[in-house]
């Protein structure tokens, strides 16, 4: 496993030079939507989980106080590039998601966008991220999940039998089951483009 760990965390150091230019058209028509949508929810002292590049930076609201991280440091080096350029203070460590190195109740909000896909075990991350809420803070979530349609249902797990060896990004979860299970409160929920695409909007009990 850590093995597997590590030659993961490389595939994304390699991808990091040149991840924005191969995903442009995919982040202009299906993505940028929904990174919208989750992080203009956003309130308070806000975690971002697997943040990449930075591509969500520009929707959060100017109010929110901003933490990122990620387990590759060349994506780290690019988001701190891009928060450079926004001029925009972000607080962005190396880190996994699924062991985050923060307290218990330390965010108002955690957010993760079209990476639970990519993380070894969704499930852990999202009691990772459960954990770092605060009682009553928001879980905010957009990824590509299993689709709806069965034709690309079908695809999606073609594609599954290269993707998951290769790179570890899997086509056919749906973290949404897993929140449920968790026991968050579901507030709002979308599926878009024939329901490859969920956002997601839940809500830590605020306790006994």
């Amino acid at each position: 496993m850590a093995g597997r760990r590590e030659r993961l965390i490389d595939h994304w150091d390699d991808e990091a030079a040149r991840y924005e230019e191969k995903t442009a058209s995919v982040e202009r028509r299906y993505l940028a939507d929904s990174r919208r949508w989750v992080c203009q929810r956003a309130t308070g002292s806000t975690l971002e989980l697997a943040v990449g590049t930075g591509l969500n930076f520009p929707y959060y609201p100017v109010t929110v106080s901003l933490t990122g991280v990620d387990w590759s440091p060349q994506m780290v080096q690019a988001a701190e590039r891009r928060a450079s350029r926004i001029l925009r203070p972000i607080a962005l460590t190396r880190a996994d998601a699924m062991a985050l190195p923060f307290a218990d109740g330390r965010f108002d909000t955690v957010v993760c966008t079209f990476a639970l896909c990519c993380i070894p075990d969704d499930r852990a991350a999202l009691s990772e991220a459960i954990r770092v809420l605060r009682p009553g803070g928001s879980l905010l979530l957009a990824d590509h999940i299993v689709a709806s349609n069965p034709a690309l249902r079908a695809l999606e797990h073609l594609v599954e039998l290269v993707s998951i060896p290769l790179q570890g990004e899997h086509y056919t979860r749906r973290p949404l089951t897993i929140v449920r299970d968790l026991g968050l409160t579901i507030v709002d929920t979308e599926r878009l483009t024939h329901g490859a695409i969920e956002r997601v909007h839940a809500r830590k009990p605020a306790g006994p």
